[in-house]
């Protein structure tokens, strides 16, 4: 009988040890699941996926999913009988996920677990101590195609690609906060896997994390296990799992040569706008919260747009005139502009917006010219990138997607700084070190082939 006690004794005392292990919402990596029964858990075998949002979370599912070490969470959204929190909180769960526009204080009313709101773009609490900032609004990423096949050019000139970068890089800026976009895949089409890939990579690229969801094909053929389903899950887990596998890449800050200074709960909350338009260029930018604007953010720029001149406070003007003093080169908004707060329930700029938005592109298209900024890529037409460079400057990453339904071949990649080491990353890929050449701004490396999603890691 002691020594079965004992027994017990040993394992009770394991358990402070299993709840430290436990992820803090910074590392969990959320699935929407569709399935109550406890054999779709088997699905997770092998996967990264360590958070599921249940709709009607029954008591067996969240006990099973805990027993494998899975947070599970359940979704609330407006408009019930005022009772789903209370019965979530009877199955066990880890957490809430309000998604939807709740009364203020909402959330702070649901105690002793983990809340997430999953609002509008417009009502995020930037700077908050939320342990996680989320939206369900989002677009969907891809290649603009109009009618007749024919692909759809923006202000840019340049194919245009559909990208939640620019808002989830607005957004981190403000402070480097665990970011779920939560956008769901559009109604009734069936979703190429390549799709699927595309939109992890988009956000994971800007150190952000998109909230898988199948669409309705997709959830009916994995319950039955069908075996081209399940190889696009495979799929989808791998991307996932490359992200997860490099969270360093979460703490690394934009780098580049450019800074666009720009309030974030503006113009940075929306889709398609200033930020959206220089990466389809390819040049690196780094966005500064207008009210975070200091000597020390304007640090190793030698470029600037302020998008909102007229919003800028006598301090901030002071700054901006000592970078000029410096030797850089400052590009405001044109006189009357203001930069944009997005309309009622939109997350893109209106027509009218975005004309008036063209005429700070093409000045700043003009100012950037053919310089290289940090980083210049070629034969990229199809593909968007971000160049992040840690503190102290010894290691940077260039991360490359394609959003075509293709490979893209032979990209040439330029940058500047003493880095004279590169290597190329893939997902499920051997890592593969690159032959470093030297170009006439600084050096330069060749990728072969990128499918979906490639990352180019640079050391001195």
């Amino acid at each position: 009988m002691w020594m079965r006690a004992g027994r017990w004794v040993a394992v009770l005392s394991l358990v402070p040890f299993l709840c430290a292990a436990a992820p803090a919402p910074s590392a969990w990596v959320p699935v929407r699941w569709p399935w109550a029964d406890t054999r779709s858990l088997e699905l997770l075998a092998g996967t990264p996926v360590n958070c599921l949002l249940l709709k009607s979370p029954a008591p067996e599912l969240v006990a099973a999913a805990r027993a494998r070490g899975v947070v599970a969470l359940a979704v609330v959204t407006p408009g019930g009988d005022g009772h789903e929190v209370d019965r979530a909180l009877a199955a066990k769960v880890d957490g809430i996920v309000l998604e939807g526009e709740f009364p203020e204080g909402t959330a702070a009313g649901i105690k002793d677990v983990t809340v997430i709101e999953l609002t509008a773009r417009s009502r995020l609490t930037l700077g908050s101590n939320a342990p996680v900032l989320g939206t369900y609004q989002g677009v969907w990423p891809g290649i603009v195609v109009e009618e007749a096949g024919a692909k759809k050019s923006g202000p840019t000139a340049s194919a245009w690609i559909d990208t939640n970068t620019g808002f989830l890089r607005a957004v981190r800026a403000w402070g480097n906060a665990t970011v779920w976009i939560a956008n769901q895949p559009p109604p009734k089409t069936v979703v190429a896997a390549t799709r699927y890939l595309q939109v992890i990579a988009d956000a994971g690229i800007s150190g952000g994390r998109w909230v898988v969801a199948f669409d309705d094909d997709l959830a009916g053929r994995l319950a039955s296990r069908e075996e081209a389903a399940m190889g696009t899950w495979k799929r989808i887990a791998g991307m996932l799992a490359y992200f997860e596998q490099h969270p360093e890449w979460r703490a690394m800050p934009e780098g580049g040569q450019l800074a666009v200074v720009q309030d974030p709960g503006k113009g940075g909350l929306l889709s398609g706008g200033i930020l959206d338009m220089i990466a389809v260029k390819h040049t690196p930018v780094r966005p500064i919260p207008r009210q975070q604007l200091s000597a020390e953010a304007l640090a190793g720029a030698t470029m600037a747009v302020n998008v909102d001149a007229a919003a800028t406070t006598p301090e901030q003007k002071e700054i901006l005139r000592a970078f000029t003093r410096g030797g850089g080169t400052l590009l405001t908004g044109p006189p009357g502009w203001k930069d944009p707060t997005a309309a009622a329930g939109s997350i893109t700029l209106e027509k009218a917006e975005l004309e008036r938005l063209n005429d700070i592109w093409r000045d700043v298209n003009a100012m950037i010219g053919r310089r290289n900024m940090g980083v210049r890529l070629f034969n990229v037409s199809s593909m968007l990138s971000n160049f992040l460079a840690a503190p102290g400057g010894k290691t940077a990453i260039v991360h490359l997607v394609n959003y075509s339904d293709y490979p893209v071949e032979n990209v040439a990649m330029h940058y500047l700084g003493d880095y004279k080491h590169a290597t190329l990353i893939t997902p499920g890929g051997a890592d593969k070190p690159l032959e470093v050449y030297k170009t006439e701004e600084g050096w330069g490396v060749d990728v072969d082939r990128v499918a979906i999603c490639a990352t180019v890691k640079l050391e001195q």
